[in-house]
């Protein structure tokens, strides 16, 4: 695939970012600074850095429960992103989400979901809304291999195959749904054959290659804005982390997962950059340099960022009964 080399470079920085928000949000996880549980999307930033990198601020993605690369990859703000992890009132959903919910409606980010399987449905009624208003916007579909056997999965395809709804379901096949490899929760080898069934393309791509993900996603992009339909785009990816920060990830051979850090995308592109001329290794420690400034002043941002008030526990959801609670 050919990109200019100023994408290229925003292709490094965006999976660059994701992955020091993400060792940074392991390392202060493990300081026992965020509540609540934590799924890391290193290994997988590709995938939502090639697909990203065709959507415009008023399209729309779901996310999941490992969904703080879709959301930075999409323009999250890293400050109200790290803030929500940290359970402080200026976090996007005001400390009440924590790292599973997070959601930015003004960018398109109709939010990650603790529910496997739930963004199948979001995305169809997201882009159903958009064929009814007669808009080109599209809705990306974020969601792994394990919520393909969801019920939400299927009747998502065959609804938007029929009413030719804008969608692109991407498929982070990372080989396991928890501990459970694909090849013992399904009988198929490629997540993109199911297209098949419901006369829509499946394309398997290497999610460790943000060009070849980048190119399949604008091509599914295209379809969808021209009223073509959806399309299911599986990238086989790896995630490097346990399911959940805490969880050693001992189920996974440790010649797999040698095998796949051999692959790691961000340096893959990194050696691409320098080996043609893109950029010398200084000019991308001087990118990652950048990179660590923004986490440490997002991290500072939610160290000094208040407690939410006990009665902002209602606060958006009861609305009528916050006076109540306040008086007592």
């Amino acid at each position: 695939m050919k990109v200019k080399e100023t994408n290229i470079r925003d292709l490094y920085l965006s999976m660059k970012k994701i992955r020091a928000f993400e060792t940074t949000a392991m390392d202060v996880f493990a300081e026992g600074k965020i509540p609540g549980f934590v799924h890391l999307y290193i290994g997988e930033e590709a995938v939502a850095t090639g697909v990203c990198s065709h959507l415009r601020d008023d399209d729309y993605i779901t996310s999941t429960h490992r969904g703080h690369g879709h959301i930075i990859a999409k323009g999250g703000d890293l400050k109200y992103m790290m803030a929500e992890l940290f359970g402080k009132s200026t976090g996007y959903c005001k400390g009440k989400g924590g790292s599973m919910h997070i959601a930015d409606a003004s960018k398109g980010i109709l939010g990650a979901n603790g529910i496997v399987g739930a963004g199948h449905n979001i995305s169809v009624g997201a882009g159903l809304s958009a064929k009814y208003r007669e808009t080109d916007q599209v809705c990306v579909c974020f969601f792994g291999d394990a919520s393909t056997n969801q019920g939400t999965f299927h009747e998502s395809l065959n609804l938007a195959s029929i009413w030719k709804i804008p969608v692109v379901f991407v498929c982070e096949n990372n080989n396991y749904g928890i501990s459970m490899s694909q090849e013992r929760h399904q009988a198929i080898k490629n997540v993109a054959d199911r297209g098949a069934a419901y006369g829509i393309p499946g394309i398997t791509v290497d999610g460790n290659d943000v060009f070849a993900v980048a190119e399949a996603a604008g091509e599914a992009v295209k379809r969808a804005r021209s009223g073509l339909g959806p399309t299911l785009l599986e990238c086989k990816t790896y995630r490097h982390r346990g399911h959940f920060e805490g969880d050693p990830g001992s189920y996974k051979p440790a010649d797999e997962q040698a095998e796949w850090l051999e692959k790691d995308p961000i340096n893959r592109l990194a050696s691409y950059m320098k080996e043609n001329d893109i950029l010398t290794e200084e000019g991308i420690r001087e990118l990652d340099a950048a990179i660590d400034s923004e986490i440490e002043a997002a991290v500072k941002f939610a160290l000094e960022s208040p407690e939410p008030e006990l009665f902002r526990a209602v606060e958006d959801i009861y609305d009528d009964i916050i006076e109540e609670v306040r008086a007592r």
